[in-house]
């Protein structure tokens, strides 16, 4: 009995020292596993870009606080730890353009490569009106949409820049009419900035420069049509603002400018909307009684300034319009647009595209 009790003994023990070493595994395993996934990326796959400021003279436990800080890494003492593994040294200042698709091996490299990043960067996207670009301006900065418009429209500035830029900013910007002098003169683009602490004049001067630097490019064909940089931008902003993707917009400028000819208001729903400071999918006839100097429905000519920013395809349009007789266009609901030459074959072409629900 006391020999079967000694072998009862000795398996419970084998039993316990087994399920141990079991244990002891999976703990491994498991600590493994886990410490591999730290080095994997945050989001597998994403494209998720970050911009990231590395200081001058930055530790490497600085740098793990910086990207754990933008998500860009799962811990710091799994970078520091496989940055010391690695041998990895030579981590460079400046900004880059991280993401969180990128495992520890690609952002070393990087970080060790040297900065290609850039601050911050402003997009300013074709049809886009003034408080629209504030508001991006201000997304991207630590100014206000307050404080981007309240420069925009001040006359100290404005004159600054007229003297910067004589054949773009003009007298033409200060008419009493326009509802902010510099709606339209920021072109359309990306703006990169080195800087975070860039100065918001030097932002708006970048998308200035970037007008003017057109108004070289096209200023003989301005001065052979007679048309000035003013009237070309407004004509432009009201082609931008109606144009779909399949739109003509040099066939949408002979409307426009045959028009103009026959003394014919414009009528063109967007100058409305823009009097009305709204944005809505469509206009009603209540809308078409606003009392503006941009409503083109009550008022001939040009609005007193552009309405929107435009790109280069409406600028080219606005130079060089199709010769036509058209005198009415419309937008089909799969972005097609008709053209027609009397009030008769538009109304027409009105009944037979625009059903009565999407009519003012």
């Amino acid at each position: 009995m006391y020999i079967n009790q000694q072998k009862k003994s000795f398996f419970n023990k084998k039993r316990i020292i087994l399920s141990s070493i079991v244990v002891l595994f999976l703990i491994i395993g498991g600590a493994f596993l886990y410490g591999k996934s730290l080095l994997e990326p945050v989001e597998k796959d994403s494209k998720t870009t970050v911009n990231i400021n590395i200081p001058s003279g930055s530790s490497v436990s600085a740098i793990a606080s910086i990207l754990k800080k933008n998500d860009v890494i799962k811990s710091e003492k799994a970078f520091q730890y496989y940055v010391k593994y690695k041998g990895a040294s030579g981590f460079q200042a400046g900004f880059y353009h991280l993401n969180k698709g990128m495992d520890l091996d690609a952002i070393i490299q990087k970080l060790t490569s040297g900065a290609t990043g850039y601050a911050f960067q402003i997009t300013v996207t074709e049809g886009a009106q003034l408080t629209q670009i504030a508001a991006a301006i201000a997304d991207e900065t630590k100014y206000s949409k307050k404080q981007v418009i309240a420069k925009l429209d001040d006359e100290t500035f404005i004159n600054q820049l007229k003297k910067e830029f004589p054949d773009t900013v003009t007298n033409d910007v200060f008419n009493k009419n326009i509802k902010h002098p510099l709606e339209g003169y920021l072109f359309p683009a990306t703006y990169p900035f080195n800087d975070p602490d860039t100065s918001l004049e030097d932002i708006i001067k970048a998308m200035i420069k970037q007008t003017n630097s057109y108004v070289e490019t096209y200023k003989s064909e301005m001065k052979k049509n007679k048309v000035s940089v003013h009237k070309l931008l407004t004509m432009a902003s009201l082609i931008e603002e109606e144009a779909t993707e399949k739109a003509d917009r040099h066939k949408i400028a002979s409307v426009f400018y045959n028009r103009l000819k026959k003394k014919m208001p414009l009528q063109t729903d967007p100058t409305v909307l823009y009097a009305a400071g709204k944005h809505k999918d469509r206009v009603l006839y209540k809308d078409l009684e606003i009392d503006s100097p941009y409503n083109t429905y009550k008022k001939t000519g040009l609005t007193p300034g552009p309405i929107a920013n435009a790109g280069m395809s409406s600028w080219e349009a606005a130079l060089h319009p199709d010769k036509t007789d058209y005198l009415y266009f419309l937008a089909k609901s799969n972005g097609e647009v008709v053209f027609t030459k009397t009030l008769k074959e538009h109304n027409k072409a009105k009944e037979k595209y625009i059903s009565s629900k999407n009519e003012k």
